[in-house]
């Protein structure tokens, strides 16, 4: 895909002379204006990831039978993902929801925001989870699952500068009118119906709200998720 990245293999009859075709490789991506390369390598052609390395290579993550290493071509610092066993992306609502991976040790709705602010120049609030999704053998998460959480912020700003290097277009919508584009994904489709909902009836009705308590562990505290408890219920001792 032209600027975005190039998945490859190395097939066996380029080995004899890999450097110097990985070399011509490297540099025609770069004139082909590819912002990153993928490079799977098969556990018995394992002596060939020096040769990766010597062109800029760096490990992503290895498996059982292979290793996958990556090269960041583009502008700047790196934007490829770093390798878990599960992948966390949130998003918020919005038109096309703008969003992203979850740093390690990164709260679900700090990512909101920073996503948010990174891609849109809006500055925000979480408020709470709308909507989970969950998928499993994800093409684009290295074939792990995928949960991705859709949060409800609050803008504190509403001036847009949005990136241009991940965003084609950002504005904001109605969400009457959001509800009724037929060139949506089902996650747009359905989380617009329920912020519908709760900016109607209540986001009482559809938030999924947050609370801090302490672990067992001395000095540490987790996160709980779920819907808010009626105050007779909150009480009850």
């Amino acid at each position: 895909r032209r600027g975005v990245s190039e998945q490859w293999q190395w097939p066996c009859s380029l080995l004899p002379s890999l450097p110097c075709s990985l070399t011509g490789a490297v540099a025609r991506w770069q004139e082909e204006g590819r912002v990153a390369v993928w490079l799977h390598v098969p556990i018995f052609q394992s002596r060939f990831v020096a040769a990766a390395a010597s062109q800029g290579f760096a490990f992503h993550h290895a498996e059982q039978g292979s290793s996958t290493l990556m090269l960041w071509l583009g502008e700047g610092p790196s934007r490829l993902p770093g390798y878990a066993t599960h992948q966390l992306g949130v998003t918020i609502n919005a038109w096309k929801f703008p969003g992203g991976l979850s740093n390690p040790g990164e709260d679900i709705g700090d990512t909101a925001v920073r996503e948010v602010f990174e891609e849109t120049g809006i500055k925000s609030e979480f408020k709470s989870i709308l909507s989970i999704r969950q998928q499993h053998k994800h093409p684009g998460a290295f074939g792990k699952s995928d949960m991705y959480i859709i949060c409800r912020l609050q803008p504190s700003s509403f001036s847009i500068s949005f990136c241009q290097q991940e965003c084609l277009r950002c504005e904001w919508m109605d969400l009457s009118e959001l509800v009724r584009m037929k060139h949506t994904t089902p996650i747009t489709s359905n989380v617009a119906k329920l912020l519908l909902y709760g900016y109607r009836e209540g986001f009482d009705k559809i938030d999924i709200t947050m609370k801090e308590f302490p672990a067992i562990y001395t000095g540490m505290f987790y996160k709980l998720y779920h819907r808010e408890l009626p105050e007779s219920y909150r009480n009850i001792t």
